[in-house]
């Protein structure tokens, strides 16, 4: 389970999508979905939205591997479901697909594929939170990994084609952006650093139209996805791992609207005991294992989910705990939601209230999702 993101509901649920399968890449990798009950806190049965030979009958051709879906409501009211999917090679010659659906995500429409490129139409893949603007148009970032690894962020109309793309400068190692609107012209991107360097940071003052180039902002970042949203009060919050090397630490940071994340103080949602070493083996089962049954797991599916986390994360006698991939979403009630994997096995869900302080911020008892 990998890569969720999230849309509130027109009755006020939650739905959440992820890839799931028995490992990224894997032939058996299908897009599944989960909604809230009424409180937002309990999550109801997964279903599959789409699977490898969904998306060969509809795009008539070869699918190797699926994965990074996004979901988000369009300006028409419409939800709109946009997935990475490679044909040939690595994700580096990944291309997208996406669907629409008029009934809140319980049907959806035949996959198309969206035609970033009039040659080949590869290496470009998705992950961030879109963007709406003014005229309808939605601003999707995206991120290449073919030769080089840079972002931009596509403008996509109304009917799913894409009118326009804006190139970040400077962001040759950078992927997986995130834009923060701070204004009708003014808005923030921060990016993943693909050589384990630092969160790198850029602007645009005119819309979108161009950006400044990319540089490094003051938090190092081990080569992981990072979230973002702005609230309705007027903040702005960053979901990252905020160690230099490793994911065991996933933490939130708030600062006001158009302002600068350096210097934050970082509230932490979760992290392993010492995220300087690596768990044992024995102990990281026994950890496992623990929270699972905590959170209703049969023993046979705790079972199943460590021998998943230990196969990804474990090598010799020892094993990197991990808390990565977050995504963030404001709902209408005013609540923030974030998600992230957890142990490459399930998908976590955390609610807090923004106007509280980070250092007195409560979350909703976290919830991990069940399936496979």
């Amino acid at each position: 389970m990998h890569a969720a993101s999230l849309v509130e509901l027109r009755d006020g649920r939650l739905r959440a999508v992820w890839f799931s399968g028995s490992r990224e890449g894997a032939g058996d990798v299908t897009i599944q979905s989960a909604v809230t009950d009424a409180t937002g806190l309990r999550w109801g049965a997964e279903s599959t939205l789409f699977d490898r030979q969904a998306l060969q009958q509809g795009l008539w051709r070869y699918v190797k591997k699926i994965g990074n879906p996004v979901i988000a409501r369009a300006p028409d009211g419409s939800l709109n479901l946009w997935m990475v999917n490679v044909s040939l090679g690595g994700w580096a010659g990944s291309s997208i697909t996406w669907a629409r659906s008029t009934d809140e995500g319980a049907s959806w429409s035949a996959p198309r594929r969206l035609v970033t490129s009039p040659f080949l139409n590869i290496s470009t893949l998705v992950k961030g939170t879109p963007v709406i603007f003014e005229n309808g148009e939605t601003g999707l970032p995206v991120y290449h990994e073919f030769v080089a690894k840079f972002g931009e962020v596509l403008r996509i109309s109304p009917q799913g084609q894409v009118v326009d793309k804006v190139r970040i400068p400077g962001s040759r190692t950078s992927l997986q952006p995130v834009v923060l609107v701070s204004g009708p012209q003014k808005a923030q991107v921060y990016m993943r650093s693909g050589n384990a360097t630092a969160l790198m940071a850029s602007s645009t003052t005119d819309a979108g139209k161009t950006w400044l180039p990319a540089h490094a902002s003051a938090w190092p970042n081990p080569d992981s996805a990072l979230a973002g949203t702005m609230t309705n009060s007027g903040t702005q919050w960053l979901a990252l791992n905020p160690a230099p090397r490793n994911r065991e630490t996933l933490a939130l940071l708030q600062t006001a609207t158009g302002g600068s994340f350096d210097g934050v103080t970082p509230w932490i949602v979760e992290s392993s005991a010492n995220p300087q070493a690596r768990t044992s083996m024995g102990d990281y089962e026994r950890l496992l294992t623990q929270e699972l049954k905590a959170r209703g797991a049969s023993d046979g599916e705790a079972q199943a989910y460590v021998a998943s986390a230990r196969r990804q994360l474990c090598g010799g006698q020892s094993c990197s705990q991990e808390f990565s991939y977050p995504y963030l979403l404001q709902s209408r009630d005013g609540y923030l939601h974030l998600l992230y994997t957890w142990h490459r096995t399930r998908i976590k869900h955390v609610r807090l209230d923004p106007l509280q302080t980070l250092e007195a911020a409560q979350a909703a008892p976290g919830h991990v999702s069940s399936g496979k």
